[in-house]
């Protein structure tokens, strides 16, 4: 298959997706871009714009998983207006992108987000603490706890499998990890867009 992965980071979502597949990650970040492509030197990184990217490419995918920003609707950020923190407009894109896979992409897609301060304004799936949009239904998963005990950059670089603490990263590491999808949730998702057609093949 030809895969997309939009906002791609490090690859927390498609580190247990295998090489079988043909995978274009794209990331803005030319710094996460180059830790990308050392964990997966199989994929095609292109450092551009993810959004611009999607609404020029997507008809030559068959699974597309995007990511796009959070800060901005997260209950975090909202709750954190006590703490000094400004309102600002929720970013829309992320909705520009469900409603043009939703009604003019005929794979399989499914856009991750954080839980937001508001319902969301297109029905979507909760599975663990993020938000996702899909054409798929996604059984819930069980997953390790994030607890806030574990929060040396040595614990999560050993949860997430990436060793990321010899990179040039701007910003606090042991956030950059945290952030990240869990890799079985993203393997779990990648599995279950594939249910049925997999019974058949018997894979």
């Amino acid at each position: 298959m030809k895969i997309l992965n939009l906002y791609s980071g490090i690859g927390g979502n498609r580190k247990k997706w295998g090489d079988k597949h043909e995978i274009v990650a794209v990331e803005n970040n030319e710094k996460i871009a180059k830790i990308y492509q050392d964990f997966f030197p199989k994929d095609k990184v292109i450092v551009a714009d993810a959004h611009q990217y999607l609404l020029e490419h997507f008809k030559e995918f068959d699974f597309i998983w995007s990511s796009p920003p959070c800060p901005s609707h997260s209950r975090s950020r909202f709750w954190g207006m006590n703490r000094g923190y400004k309102p600002i407009y929720p970013d829309m894109k992320l909705y520009e992108e469900i409603l043009l896979l939703k009604h003019y992409f005929n794979g399989k897609y499914c856009v991750e987000n954080v839980i937001s301060f508001y319902k969301p304004l297109v029905d979507s799936q909760k599975v663990g603490r993020h938000y996702f949009w899909s054409n798929f239904i996604i059984n819930q998963i069980k997953l390790p706890k994030l607890s806030d005990i574990i929060n040396s950059l040595t614990e999560l670089e050993k949860r997430y499998g990436f060793k990321i603490r010899n990179y040039d990263i701007d910003g606090d590491k042991r956030v950059f990890l945290r952030n990240c999808v869990e890799p079985e949730l993203g393997l779990h998702i990648f599995k279950e867009a594939f249910r049925e057609q997999n019974k058949i093949l018997k894979i």
